[in-house]
């Protein structure tokens, strides 16, 4: 099954981060590579306030899935007192993580945050990493932004008219906040597919 009422949902919520940040990366202020990187928890229906704008290397290490580099994030110094909400609580948790740096430690003595986004950042702070969601394809292989698969079943796209066939490749995935889909571009058109459909090509 492909989602087009998600897709249109995420291409809003871009919008609004794009527009909110200056379309630059709300954690160290890059303009490559920039994409909405939810704030767990999240909901269903949530809205651009429950996300943030980053670049790849701020979210690959939000999210875990590369190491901490403790001097790409001297950008918290300035990037912590931003007034969006999601923002601080990003910056809060990541310097949780850092706690064994100097700086870290005495910056996090200096935060202030309200009660409701202290209880925000505290809802997550237990884990290692910040929402680390792997995408896994129909075989439990990983996928990665930028990857090609392949559909392993026809697909009934809705709205667009038309049935992916099995074996249709996508080239270029794009990975998002919910690891049981990805974005990709079938017949020229952008859509949300559902990763147990999907096998990775190698």
């Amino acid at each position: 099954m492909l989602g087009c009422g998600r897709q249109k949902r995420m291409s809003s919520i871009e919008d609004k981060l794009r527009s909110r940040s200056g379309n630059a990366c709300e954690l160290c202020a890059s303009t490559e590579g920039l994409k909405a990187l939810a704030v767990p928890p999240t909901g269903e229906h949530d809205s651009a306030d429950r996300y943030i704008y980053a670049c790849e290397p701020c979210r690959s290490q939000v999210l875990g899935t590369s190491e901490l580099e403790a001097t790409h994030w001297f950008c918290l110094r300035e990037s912590i007192w931003s007034e969006v909400p999601a923002v601080q609580v990003v910056g809060y948790r990541l310097l949780k993580r850092l706690e064994g740096e100097g700086w870290a430690q005495d910056l996090i003595g200096q935060v202030y945050l309200s009660e409701e986004v202290q209880e925000w950042a505290d809802s997550d702070v237990e884990s290692d990493a910040i929402d680390a969601v792997v995408t896994l394809d129909s075989n439990g292989a990983q996928l990665a932004d930028g990857d090609s698969v392949t559909l392993i079943k026809d697909l009934d796209v809705k709205g667009a008219g038309f049935v992916a066939k099995r074996g249709t490749m996508v080239r270029n995935i794009r990975l998002i906040d919910d690891p049981e889909n990805i974005e990709g571009r079938v017949n020229k058109i952008t859509l949300v597919l559902k990763t147990k459909f999907l096998k990775r090509v190698s």
